[in-house]
């Protein structure tokens, strides 16, 4: 599927669990009619997904499909440890949503991924009115973060904190004429240093990025009738109305005009 069609989608959680388990831990042998996504925190088992045998390890992500023939088996008694979840997605026409994750992979222990997956315990063990959906807010910026690595291949959570930085500065100064030997000056950083390590993080350049968020508030602004033109090209931190329509026309694929509710 299209990576971006995932926005759309809604989590149905119907298990989650903190998984500590008992030295006879097992799952026995049947067909899923969920998505099972299992991030592994500690020890190791062996799962049999489809008749193919996976040895699973601590820092292990499973996201195993809907219809797959699953059983598992701890190898490391009172050590396999982990956050299971069962869930569908959905389209809000209640379609189907394929979850475009692998079905085995490492992306090693990430104390901020760990802390997510204990607020939704939280919730769910809890069970306090609207727990539903403060669970499944927990679940899908933990699924966006798990794109982020495995799909994206742009992981924000792990830029470096110079370049975060940056971008908060970006989003919230976007309108003023910024040029990167300010934000370069603000990180503390030599201009061209900062533009390579901005480039590596973010796979854009600082002028790209920058006019990224211009043109994505141009477009909302556009969208509400409020503004003409000319004044969102402004209100944006473009000085060139003309320059901001070209700009505009090349990456969102018409016209300003054209935009206008």
């Amino acid at each position: 599927m299209n990576p971006d069609d995932f926005n759309n989608a809604v989590p149905i959680l119907e298990y989650f669990n903190l998984r500590n388990n008992t030295p006879a831990w097992r799952i026995e042998p049947a067909q899923t009619d969920f998505v099972d996504l299992t991030y592994v925190i500690g020890g190791r088992a062996e799962y049999i997904i489809d008749g193919e045998l996976y040895h699973v390890n601590a820092g292990d992500l499973l996201c195993i499909p809907p219809g797959s023939s699953r059983s598992a088996t701890s190898i490391e008694p009172m050590h396999f440890g982990g956050f299971a979840a069962n869930f569908l997605m959905r389209r809000p026409d209640g379609g189907e949503v394929t979850v475009p994750l692998p079905l085995h992979v490492n992306i090693g222990i990430h104390d901020d991924i760990i802390a997510i997956y204990k607020k939704i315990n939280e919730e769910w063990l809890r069970r306090s009115p609207g727990y539903v959906m403060r669970a499944r807010a927990f679940f899908m910026i933990l699924l966006q973060r798990f794109m982020a690595m495995l799909v994206y291949e742009v992981d924000t959570y792990r830029f470096d904190p110079r370049v975060k930085t940056a971008i908060r500065h970006l989003s919230d100064h976007y309108a003023e004429p910024l040029q990167i030997t300010d934000i370069a000056k603000i990180v503390s950083l030599n201009p061209v240093y900062f533009g390579a390590l901005f480039k590596k993080e973010t796979q854009m350049t600082f002028r790209d990025y920058l006019n990224m968020i211009r043109l994505n508030q141009a477009e909302d602004m556009l969208r509400t009738g409020e503004f003409n033109v000319t004044e969102v090209a402004l209100r944006c931190g473009f000085g060139d109305v003309f320059y901001f329509s070209r700009l505009y026309k090349k990456h969102k694929g018409v016209p300003p005009s054209k935009t206008l509710r």
